[in-house]
This record gives C-alpha cells, structure tokens and sequence, in this order.
C-alpha cells in the first residue's frame, strides 16, 4: 500500500487471501476489515481482544446485572404447579 493512499478497510475476496498478512495487520490496528464476495460483504476479519470484549464471557453474569437493576426485583414470582397424575406401579 503507498503511503499516501488511507488504509483500507473493504477487501475482495481474492484480494485477502493474496494479501492476507496485511489484511490480518490492519484487523489489529485499524479496526475491522470487511471481506466482500460477489460485491457483498461475507465476513468480517477483528482483532481478537475486540472479539473477547464484543462476545464477553457466558457466565449469565449480564442477565443477573440486568436483573439486580430492575425496578421491579421485589416482585415474589411462583411457578405453576399442577397436580400430576400419579400411577400405581405393580411390584
């Protein structure tokens, strides 16, 4: 790439495997790299610490927050029971 033309961020397929490296050098300081095929984006190519930060760990711990800062937390929710059937079982 000359070093007057701005970094790139949209890519052709064909191009990113030829230019790979470079490709996978920009994802880690510029940001997302956008990969076309047929003129449509098809994937995008991010740093890895941004895909940790974006995906976040799945320990349920969001939903908790989310929960704990309801106004609503008060509220005392009871599952349904239904009386089941019971069978005898001969022995």
């Amino acid at each position: 790439m000359a070093p007057d033309q701005p970094p790139r961020s949209r890519w052709r397929l064909q191009d990113a495997k030829a230019r790979f490296s470079e490709l996978v050098r920009l994802a880690h300081s510029d940001g997302p790299q956008h990969v076309t095929l047929h003129g449509r984006d098809a994937v995008v190519v991010i740093d890895a610490e941004e895909f940790r930060r974006l995906s976040g760990s799945r320990t349920g711990q969001l939903l908790i927050d989310a929960l704990q800062a309801s106004p609503h937390r008060e509220i005392e929710i009871e599952p349904r029971r239904s009386a089941m059937p019971v069978r005898s079982v001969k022995l």
